[in-house]
């Protein structure tokens, strides 16, 4: 039935601009990268999805597929609000790179003089760890440190009593652990810095200015919302709604956000440099830049033209193909997500799912490969 539908919707939005080359190699691959985004789409029958192509001046296409509740069969649409899980770290990263561009935060600065009384981790250099340290997943503590009680529904404001029992396993700054709550003392940094709620300061400063008004903070935002598109999982082969996991909201730095395809278009031409009077250059760079490399175990290290990964702050940043790509993916329960861009390209992309797929994995590469071949090709062609 779902495949059905899929013919039918597709394309249910589409733009027809291209890149300003206007080249009909870079066109035809951008259209065989929609065709593969259908394909993996239908053929796995997912319920609903959302994808946007922007530039810098532009968005070049978007387009959505299915429904918000295989139960009420409502379509998603250009406005309907996603879940983007840990996409929501990008937004932590720019805000701290924001504050510090404006000289009210020093990156360097230890967390644990935020906290009077807390130590952060088990480890001799735990009144180390810095606030640049946390936001590039640098801390040296185990990886993924509680994110086992997010899943059980246990909430950041009991989990960060626990955080001096984290074990170290490096020193601050030498090696990558990813972390879900650790990474969320982000979002209490930005309140003491700011003095304002962290949902309030990405709206004053993020949401509002670059008017992605559909977008917010926390569950009551988003439950309270319409046009929502709701979770699935499978069952039995089959796609059903699943329960909310409001606790991966409490860890609002790192999977807080929610936000419709059309904003996190606007979101992706932001860090191309669309907007420098709400994200300055300066900011862009600081937070572009690679911190920490990532190990190989990671999904993303497997993708072909993979060369380096490592991260910076709050994004993933890639050497792909010789072209630096920057990235980063989300999922949470019911839903999956993938953001990407290429600088030197001036392209990017985004694609949410209201399903819990590794069909997610193929979508960045893919992207960048078509992309950096369509230049490739044309290239070849003027000479």
């Amino acid at each position: 039935m779902q495949s059905k539908l899929f013919s039918l919707l597709f394309p249910v939005i589409l733009l027809t601009f291209f890149p300003s080359s206007g080249d009909s190699r870079a066109a035809h691959s951008m259209n065989s990268y929609l065709r593969s985004i259908e394909v993996l789409l239908e053929e796995n029958d997912i319920p609903g999805a959302a994808l946007t192509i922007v530039s810098k001046d532009e968005v070049i296409r978007t387009h959505t597929w299915g429904v918000r509740d295989v139960a009420l069969q409502d379509l998603v649409n250009d406005e309907t609000v996603f879940r983007i899980a840990s996409m929501s770290k990008t937004f932590a990263g720019t805000a701290i790179g924001m504050l510090a561009e404006r000289s009210l935060l020093d990156l360097d600065r230890s967390v644990e003089s935020f906290f009077p009384g807390m130590r952060l981790g088990n480890g001799y250099s735990h009144d180390k760890i810095t606030v640049k340290h946390v936001a590039s997943q640098s801390t040296g503590l185990m990886p993924h440190a509680y994110s086992n009680l997010l899943d059980d529904g246990l909430r950041f404001e009991n989990i960060k009593k626990r955080v001096h029992q984290i074990p170290a396993v490096c020193k601050p700054g030498v090696c990558y652990g990813y972390q879900n709550v650790v990474f969320s003392l982000l979002q209490n940094i930005v309140e003491v810095t700011s003095t304002i709620s962290y949902s309030n300061f990405l709206w004053d400063n993020i949401f509002e200015p670059l008017e992605m008004r559909r977008s917010s903070v926390g569950l009551e935002a988003f439950i309270d919302g319409d046009n929502v598109s709701r979770p699935h999982h499978l069952v039995r082969g089959k796609w059903r709604t699943t329960s909310t996991n409001s606790a991966y909201y409490s860890v609002a730095a790192a999977a807080g956000v929610n936000a419709t395809i059309n904003d996190m278009g606007v979101w992706v031409r932001a860090h191309l440099g669309a907007f420098p009077e709400v994200l300055p250059r300066s900011v862009l760079d600081e937070i572009h830049s690679p911190v920490v490399e990532s190990p190989h175990r990671n999904y993303f290290n497997r993708w072909e033209g993979i060369e380096k990964a490592y991260y910076g702050t709050g994004w993933r940043i890639m050497d792909m193909f010789g072209t630096r790509v920057i990235h980063h993916g989300g999922g949470v329960r019911g839903y999956r997500s993938e953001m990407a861009f290429i600088p030197e390209e001036n392209i990017g992309m985004v694609l949410m799912i209201n399903a819990e797929s590794n069909i997610m994995n193929e979508v960045v590469p893919l992207f960048v490969k078509q992309m950096l071949f369509a230049k490739e090709n044309s290239e070849q062609k003027s000479k």
